[in-house]
């Protein structure tokens, strides 16, 4: 089921997630909602706070990068069918050189900004059938990762722009939360009822 989607000034948006077990109720509805969702709204990753669940949860599918002419062959490789559950995640190191990227978010539609990252991450997390898993991952992949870890942080991309760019994108976040954004996808505006 394609889950409308939270847009900026939602609350969920802003809270630290808890943690789940192998007991969380309907857990592969959740998980086979979320993946609808973000393949709908043509995403390359959805966390569970977008759909408007504090939860330690996020999904990815890095295909879409595999395409890009920015992208090594090797890296194209890697990003080809990329496809992962995280659950419970925590990053236990961010390390390698920190480069900018244009970023999107599918809760902050029409915005996309260069944001700053490491290079490389180490990431301990469950995995859809609650296996442990650490694993290293760089490049896109590790921005992608990166990018979600945030979500159930309570983070957004936003946060990461200077002064001046928060300011340059403020009426479009505004807008955003006005309900005057107009994706191709449904969404949960902060002062509109859904659309």
């Amino acid at each position: 089921m394609i889950l409308p989607i939270y847009g900026y000034g939602e609350a969920v948006l802003r809270k630290v997630c808890e943690n789940i077990t192998p007991e969380y109720p309907n857990l592969t509805e959740t998980l086979s909602n979320m993946y609808e969702t973000m393949y709908n709204a043509y995403g390359v990753g959805l966390a569970a706070p977008q759909v408007g669940l504090a939860i330690r949860l996020f999904v990815i599918d890095t295909t879409p990068f595999a395409d890009s002419d920015e992208v090594t062959k090797e890296e194209s490789e890697q990003l080809k069918g990329f496809k992962q559950t995280f659950i419970n995640a925590k990053i236990l190191k961010e390390e390698g050189e920190i480069w900018a990227f244009n970023e999107g978010c599918l809760s902050i539609p029409d915005v996309r900004e260069d944001v700053l990252r490491h290079e490389t991450i180490t990431i301990e997390y469950y995995d859809e059938n609650f296996e442990k898993k650490t694993e290293v991952y760089n490049g896109l992949i590790a921005r992608v990762i990166q990018h979600e870890y945030d979500h159930i942080e309570g983070v957004l991309f936003t946060d990461h722009l200077s002064m001046l760019k928060k300011k340059l994108v403020g009426k479009k976040l505004q807008n955003i939360m006005e309900g005057k954004a107009r994706p191709d996808y449904r969404m949960k505006f902060a002062n509109l009822k859904i659309k």
